[in-house]
């Protein structure tokens, strides 16, 4: 077998609870190694220049289509286009937030996306696991929901 070319940080399991700090939120996100960008839930999403700067102003619901809305506006990062999982490209606004996961905690870029008939409101891609294995057959080892 050969050796990994990194050290790994953890060991997480299939679906983790994370906070985004910054964007007041605590939610159950899914790893997803399939995907190379992370995503976050997002209604009603709407980019404005204000004094120079672009920003993204959205909705987003931590536990599913019944929760409580919760109104964000943060500075834009980037626009890129993604491929969805049904093999459709699209543009998505790109935002960047502090993420905490268990006892690590690192900058994460979270693309904006209507998920609201998904199971979570966020997906973990390659980008944000690098450096961690995914255990796919256990759940929550950094914290239960």
């Amino acid at each position: 077998m050969k050796a990994l070319p990194y050290q790994v940080k953890a060991v997480i399991g299939r679906r983790e609870m994370v906070t985004l700090p910054e964007l007041g939120l605590t939610l159950c996100c899914k790893a997803d190694t399939g995907a190379r960008t992370s995503s976050l839930h997002a209604e009603d999403i709407e980019s404005f220049e204000e004094e120079g700067l672009l920003w993204v102003r959205f909705i987003t619901r931590g536990g599913g289509p019944d929760s409580p809305a919760h109104p964000l506006k943060l500075h834009l990062h980037d626009r890129r286009r993604v491929t969805s999982s049904n093999g459709q490209g699209e543009w998505r606004y790109v935002i960047r937030t502090r993420l905490e996961l268990g006892e690590l905690a690192f900058p994460v870029e979270l693309t904006l996306a209507d998920r609201r008939n998904m199971r979570h409101p966020m997906l973990l891609g390659r980008r944000a696991l690098r450096r961690l294995l995914v255990a796919p057959g256990t759940a929550f080892l950094h914290g239960e929901p």
